[in-house]
């Protein structure tokens, strides 16, 4: 696709989401848990151990919201997205800005702070699960405040994956992955059964869903 060709998507697709105040997430008990979907021009952050369903989750969300022509954008701390994985949830790749970031933290915040504050993505993911601990507790209370006041102006949904919660006081939510128990079928590693809980307003919920492989 021609550079041309990608900012008319992204115009398009700022005049698409500007309206509309939830994105579902494509898995029915994660809408029913966070009241129809995640709520856009917020920051949500999504946590859980490796395995755990946090990128199924965030795959799923991307599916939603290209088949709606959406925009999307996931800044990739570590350099593990896997496209494969991705489209295999349904998401449209052509719609997906992926930046890898090569292990570089400072990197990923200066590029989730940037395409954020520039507007017309509808999802912007920012992948730090796999980032070294004391690289995110150096992210200042000041840049997670810039983040989400950007996404209250473009109306971008701006999540953060990450092992826990590092901006309670920013986020409008927090949800917790948790992994429960494999599915088999035979020798062969079919899904992982999630649990979710999500926490906002000091109030906490739980759902469960299967993460397929």
């Amino acid at each position: 696709m021609s550079t041309m060709a990608i900012l008319r998507e992204i115009a398009a697709g700022f005049q698409k989401h500007e309206s509309r105040d939830r994105l579902s997430t494509g898995i029915p008990a994660m809408d029913r848990l966070t009241a129809g979907g995640i709520e856009r021009g917020t920051l949500t952050e999504i946590c859980g151990t490796a395995s755990s369903g946090r990128t199924s989750f965030l795959f799923a969300l991307l599916g939603q919201a290209t088949r709606q022509g959406e925009c999307c954008a996931w800044i990739d701390t570590a350099g593990n997205f896997d496209p494969a994985s991705a489209a295999a949830a349904g998401a449209d790749l052509d719609r997906i800005l992926w930046v890898n970031c090569g292990g570089n933290a400072e990197h990923a915040l200066k590029a989730v702070d940037l395409l954020t504050q520039g507007g017309g993505f509808g999802v912007v993911v920012l992948d730090m699960a796999d980032t070294p601990e004391r690289d995110v507790r150096r992210i200042s209370l000041a840049s997670w405040f810039r983040l989400r006041h950007a996404a209250e102006r473009t109306g971008a949904a701006l999540l953060v994956a990450e092992t826990k919660i590092n901006a309670p006081s920013c986020s409008a939510l927090q949800i917790e992955m948790k992994r429960k128990q494999p599915l088999w079928v035979g020798k062969l590693l079919r899904g992982i059964r999630t649990e979710a809980a999500s926490r906002k307003h000091y109030r906490s919920q739980s759902a469960e869903f299967t993460a397929v492989r």
